[in-house]
Parts: structure tokens; C-alpha cells; sequence
């Protein structure tokens, strides 16, 4: 998490930004002011990053773009990098291509009609939801499937060469042989979900449905904002541990808190009360997510 402030950034919370990396390759969610330096301060390498996932144009979603992609213009990056975000998208990155002036590479826009659908970004598959706030706003769900177990027995009765296995376990076929016909059942994936700026909806909780981690709008820790939250399309603190607890989630992280709110110790108990999972969400924070074991 680079950054978990809204509206304005505070001394040690910078604005939106989640980052996701799978191996070699990088996926931002939201570009608040302070991402790249965040980036930095965390040790992530901006040349890595090969996609940009935008919720909406709110400023502190996207006004430390600017400076991000000139930075990674300035360490030489040649490949492509993917921007994702609602309607409007192209019309944004005019503005931000006239601050940036040319750079070294191109930019691919994903301009998400009804801020729905799904695609492929370097890092894996990405699903786009509608959240429910003031203006046209994406949520997104990021998997990492898993191919089923490889039965090597299977293999060898089969005849394939011990040369082609990994090639088949990696889900590839060769030289006339299928995965099918090595492999078992595909077992249970990684899902990440974000969903900010959003006040709860059945959207939310469709997609964020078994998620292996849920970073959710916390932006009011105290419930008498909730008239507040449902006016500007947010949620409170217990409004994110609920819907958390609705969609079967295993972690939740709260994020995106209110520039009022100092302490998030509050708003933590009050997720914790429907789910005792939640954590709050710190710049910094970071987790490593890995593939079951044993779970089909």
C-alpha cells in the first residue's frame, strides 16, 4: 500500500495508490500525489510497472501521474504500459500527455464502458466492476489463476517426454500434447479486489466475493458520517467490515480515509465488529500472497 489518504495527503499517509506485483511485472491501482515518492520510499521499481489502473478522476487518484510517467521515461523505459479507468480515460491522458510532453513509450489506454469488463495485463487477468460513488467510478479484481496438479503418472503412460512437462504444467501445449491431458482440476487461484471510492453496493460485494484480499473505501471511521458516506458515494469503517463479511473475503484492508480521520484505531474496531479480519491500512503496508496448497 503506497499510499491510503483521500482528499489530501497528511505527513506519513500519501493519497491513493495500491501497488501489485506477480514476479517480474508491476500493477498500480490509483495514482494519488506522493505515489512515486511512496514507490521509492518502499523500494518498488517504477521500470517495472507495465499497468495503471485508475478508479476515477478525482485529483487524489490521479495527480501523481504526471510525474510518474515522466520519471519512468527518465529511468528508460521503452515497453508499453497499460491505462486502464471509466469513460472519460482518453480525454484525461490528453492532459496528461500535455504536461509530460513525448516519451519513449506508449500508452494503451483501457477505456472501460459502464466500468465493466474484463482484460489481460502482463501481471494477469483484471476485472473491472461499477462502484457506487458521485461520478462514473471503477472498481477492479485482479486473479492469478492456478493450473490443476500435474500427475506425472498420467505423463508417462501417455508417452510425452520428460522435456515437455513443464511446458505442460505451465498450462502450454507441445509438440501435439495437451495440458488436459496431464493435469488435474484447476485449483483455487489468488483474487485481489479494490474497491475506492465506493459507498457499499451489491457490485462490490459480487466481485469482491472469496477474495484472498479486499482494500475497501474506509474513508469515515466514525458511523454518525454514514449520512455523509451515502451523500458522497463513500463508505464508514463497519459499512467496509460488513460488506467484507457479505462477500466471504479473507482479509480486508481498510483505506482511503478521511483527511479528519488521525487515528484509524475507531474505524478498526467498528470493521472488526462484523470482521474480525480487518486490518487498517498504513502506507507501507505490505503482505505476500501465496497459491494454497491443499484447497482445490
Amino acid at each position: 500500500m503506497l499510499g491510503c489518504g483521500g482528499t489530501q495527503p497528511l505527513p506519513g499517509r500519501a493519497l491513493a495508490a495500491l501497488w501489485l506485483q506477480v514476479g517480474g511485472s508491476a500493477l498500480l491501482l490509483d495514482c494519488g500525489e506522493g505515489t512515486q515518492t511512496a514507490a521509492r520510499r518502499w523500494g518498488k521499481s517504477l521500470y517495472k510497472l507495465d499497468a495503471i489502473l485508475l478508479t476515477h478522476y478525482h485529483g487524489d487518484h490521479i495527480l501523481g501521474l504526471p510525474g510518474l510517467l515522466m520519471t519512468q521515461a527518465a529511468l528508460g523505459r521503452a515497453a508499453p504500459v497499460t491505462v486502464a479507468g471509466p469513460p472519460g480515460l482518453r480525454q484525461m491522458l490528453a492532459a496528461v500527455r500535455a504536461l509530460t510532453g513525448p516519451l519513449p513509450f506508449a500508452l494503451r489506454p483501457i477505456e472501460l464502458e459502464d466500468c465493466a469488463g474484463q482484460f489481460l495485463v502482463p501481471a494477469g487477468q483484471v476485472t473491472a466492476f461499477p462502484c457506487r460513488h458521485r461520478v462514473a467510478c471503477c472498481g477492479y479484481a485482479y486473479t492469478l489463476p492456478r493450473a490443476g496438479r500435474f500427475d506425472p503418472v498420467r505423463a508417462r503412460a501417455a508417452g510425452i517426454p520428460v522435456a515437455c512437462w513443464r511446458t505442460l504444467q505451465s498450462g502450454q501445449p507441445v509438440d501435439g500434447f495437451t495440458p488436459d491431458m496431464v493435469l488435474g482440476p484447476p485449483r483455487r487461484g489468488l483474487k485481489v479486489v479494490y474497491a475506492t471510492d465506493t459507498a457499499p453496493c451489491p457490485a462490490v460485494r459480487r466481485a469482491a466475493a472469496g477474495a484472498d484480499l479486499l482494500c475497501m473505501d474506509a474513508t469515515y471511521a466514525d458511523e454518525a458520517d454514514a449520512p455523509k458516506a451515502k451523500l458522497y458515494g463513500h463508505s464508514t469503517c463497519r459499512q467496509a467490515g460488513a460488506l467484507a463479511a457479505a462477500a466471504g473475503v479473507r482479509r480486508l484492508w481498510l483505506t482511503h480515509y478521511s483527511a479528519a480521520v488521525e487515528d484509524p484505531a475507531a474505524g478498526l474496531a467498528a470493521a472488526a465488529a462484523a470482521f474480525p479480519a480487518a486490518e487498517a491500512g498504513a502506507d507501507g503496508k505490505a503482505l505476500t500472497l501465496r497459491f494454497d496448497e491443499d484447497m482445490p
